[in-house]
């Protein structure tokens, strides 16, 4: 607040109330337009940082305002704070930043080091050579400053350069601008300044109040006090068309002092000072010449044409300097006038003033012109193409909650390999808590509802059927994917409405992709619902349980410790059955151990050690500790605790089911026992309590079964997974 206080003051004394209104304004606007982006979590394709004040709003407009409109126009959506405010969490909610005139700062370095870990792309836009002092010492206006004042400016165009050179590509005005870019990045984009719709619209109010008059009106908008020695080049034409023309009337805008030589004129010289942009169009409507000198240097030859479209706009024929963007636009004698030197002024601004019909056929033209060229609308597309060409493939995998269950973490892990290969991924939930998933490797979390979303996805993905709905009605999805991980009406009673509305997930007719990590589940995908579905491996973190591992003794002095997992809240795991089991068994021979994530063991079951909510990182010590794996669900996808045991070295007894028959084979890697039969369970683990031979050949072929199931080497078959058609 003392800051800002000491700012108000400054500007006050130094640029009267006017400029402080206007600068007041320009701060209000820019701090709600920061207090929104730092509010909202909606995930949007582009954030524009702004990194020029509220003393520079014309840059902004142009650069900022008006390429986000540009956007719009053709469905990319943005969002703009202010350098100094933004925050590292921004950058989860967007596939790409855009950083304009910004200087380098600590908490800069930090969020690009951040979107480039996440994938994300990082461009840099500017409008002026302010990316070295090579090129800002071209201005002579600068020499005018204090020691103290120049050094901060020098500096911070030092820290601008530094900035553009980490950025990934950049976007600029000019053609000299991007020759001069390409010396600091590899590619630069010229998307040229626009007309915004708001513009149009003033402008064409303008020319609806012009009004017919006697004098000839010529007149020179500087904006900039930068600009005094351009004025100065063409001062004698000036000073001699005033003297020989009496009819004529200078206007002066902006920041500019008036010469001497001009007092002479003053009584037909109507100086304004510094108006707001939206009434900058009435104000140009009132001339009937617009001027744009530029001296002849490589600063100015990197400045836009935005001078001849605003006065093209309100059908005002402009005199311009033949160089730079001026050069490149205007059609010389056809939509202005362009010169080269002080002759050429004159003989321009003679045949003007003389002729009103050369006036009105060069300010015809220019509108005409710039109506179908220079307006927002009109010129997106190659933004919008430069943006999209250099993004990186985005991938939102949307979960019913965070949770713990073999489902989501193979929906977590997919995530990671995609985003280790170079996606740009994003997980999803209707009810998110956090904003962030994972320590070592982070995957932003966003919310999935439609107040939250308005961003596009290349690559969608359901994971539960409760998710399905969401990415078959968001919009912006150029790939709809449906991992199906298990039958999920079975995990419903008869009776219970949610089996119609799981059920029918599956019989989708839409453009879904069907994907499954089970063969069971490709299976009765195609019989039962017709659906061809596209199979990849499940895997295992191999080396997280195998360096847990060790050969089981079954030393006949320690009691044998077998271990049942699942929750017993859920009918389909069955868990029931293994306490029947368990109470066949000698107590005095077994120590029972029940791991389960939610619900809590049942008064009748014998459970000597209860872990529950165990994380998943401790899991591969509990299946260490423990010397069989007793496993009786009757519905899996994928089962993945019999693989994460056969890791550790330890046996398993388990019911065959479409999660586990793809890899578990009886007598090889485990021991089966059909469901239900309770004497056949019992027998399974007695004898591999009693036969040593028999518990090798598992513990062998159990890691090997294992270890081909090493994420790491499914990484390649899972971005196939994802991307191929």
């Amino acid at each position: 607040m003392e800051e800002l206080f000491e700012k108000v003051v400054r500007t006050l004394k130094d640029e009267g109330l006017s400029a402080l209104s206007r600068k007041t304004k320009s701060y209000i606007k820019t701090r709600n337009i920061e207090k929104q982006a730092k509010n909202n979590q909606v995930f949007r394709d582009v954030l524009f940082i702004n990194g020029c004040g509220e003393e520079l709003p014309h840059p902004t407009r142009y650069r900022v305002t008006h390429q986000r409109e540009q956007l719009e126009y053709y469905g990319m959506t943005s969002s703009e704070v202010f350098f100094k405010h933004l925050s590292l969490d921004m950058v989860r909610l967007y596939r790409t930043f855009v950083f304009f005139r910004c200087p380098y700062t600590e908490e800069i370095n930090e969020f690009i080091l951040k979107a480039r870990e996440l994938n994300k792309k990082v461009f840099y836009d500017v409008d002026d050579l302010v990316i070295d002092t090579e090129y800002t010492d071209q201005i002579p206006y600068l020499d005018t400053m204090s020691m103290e004042e120049r050094k901060a400016y020098d500096d911070n165009v030092r820290n601008m350069g530094k900035l553009l050179k980490m950025c990934d590509a950049a976007i600029t005005s000019t053609t000299h601008l991007q020759i001069e870019l390409k010396k600091f990045v590899p590619e630069v984009l010229i998307n040229r300044n626009t007309a915004s719709e708001e513009m149009g619209c003033l402008a064409e109010k303008a020319l609806r109040l012009k009004k017919s008059k006697s004098t000839v009106d010529i007149g020179y908008f500087s904006g900039s006090i930068t600009h005094n020695d351009d004025f100065e080049m063409i001062l004698p034409v000036i000073i001699e068309v005033m003297t020989s023309y009496q009819e004529v009337r200078l206007h002066l805008v902006g920041e500019l002092d008036l010469p001497p030589e001009l007092l002479e004129f003053q009584n037909r010289i109507i100086i304004h000072p510094f108006v707001d942009w939206k009434k900058l169009p009435e104000l140009i409507a009132e001339v009937d010449i617009n001027l744009a000198p530029l001296t002849d240097t490589l600063f100015n030859k990197a400045k836009s044409e935005n001078k001849w479209v605003e006065a093209a706009l309100v059908k005002v024929p402009t005199i311009a300097s033949d160089l730079g963007a001026f050069k490149e636009k205007i059609v010389n004698g056809k939509t202005g006038i362009l010169c080269t030197d002080v002759d050429e002024w004159k003989n321009a601004l003679i045949t003007l003033i003389e002729n009103s019909d050369k006036r009105k056929e060069i300010a015809e033209a220019a509108y005409q012109y710039c109506k179908q060229y220079c307006m927002t609308y009109k010129k997106g597309f190659e933004l919008v193409d430069f943006l999209r060409k250099h993004l990186k493939k985005n991938m939102l995998i949307v979960l019913p909650s965070f949770e713990i269950s073999g489902g989501i973490m193979v929906a977590l892990t997919h995530a990671k390999i995609m985003q280790k290969r170079g996606y740009d991924v994003s997980l999803a939930c209707i009810n998110a808590k956090i904003h962030w998933y994972g320590d070592n490797q982070q995957i932003p979390v966003l919310l999935m509802n439609d107040k939250m979303m308005d961003g596009e996805w290349d690559i969608a993905v359901a994971t539960m059927w409760s998710t399905l709905k969401n990415v078959i009605e968001y919009p912006k999805i150029k790939k709809r994917c449906y991992l199906v991980q298990n039958y999920e009406t079975d995990f419903y009673q008869i009776g219970d409405s949610l089996r119609r509305k799981a059920n029918e997930t599956y019989a989708v007719v839409s453009s879904i992709n069907y994907l499954t990590i089970s063969k069971w589940c490709q299976n009765w995908l195609k019989k039962e619902f017709g659906q061809e579905c596209k199979y990849v491996p499940n895997g295992i973190e191999y080396n997280q349980f195998y360096n847990n591992h060790n050969e089981r003794k079954f030393d006949r002095k320690k009691k044998i410790r077998i271990l049942i997992e699942g929750d017993c809240g859920s009918y389909y795991k069955n868990v029931d059955e293994s306490f029947k089991i368990i109470n066949e068994l000698d107590k005095d021979k077994y120590e029972i151990w029940y791991m389960s994530y939610n619900a809590e063991p049942k008064e009748w079951y014998r459970v000597d050690r209860f872990l529950h909510k165990i994380p998943y990182e401790k899991v591969a010590e509990v299946y260490q500790e423990c010397d069989i794996l007793l496993k009786t669900s009757i519905l899996e996808s994928f089962s993945y605790p019999p693989l994460e045991m056969m890791a550790t070295g330890g046996m398993v007894v388990a019911v065959p089911n479409g999660g586990n028959e793809e890899y578990l084979v009886s007598g090889e890697n485990c021991l089966m026992y059909k469901q239900g039969d309770i004497e056949e369970a019992v027998k399974a683990i007695e004898t591999l309590c009693s036969d040593e031979v028999l518990r090798h050949q598992l513990y062998v072929h159990g890691l090997e079964t294992a270890e081909k199931r090493e994420w790491s080497l499914l990484e390649e078959k899972i971005e196939e997974f994802y991307t191929e058609d």
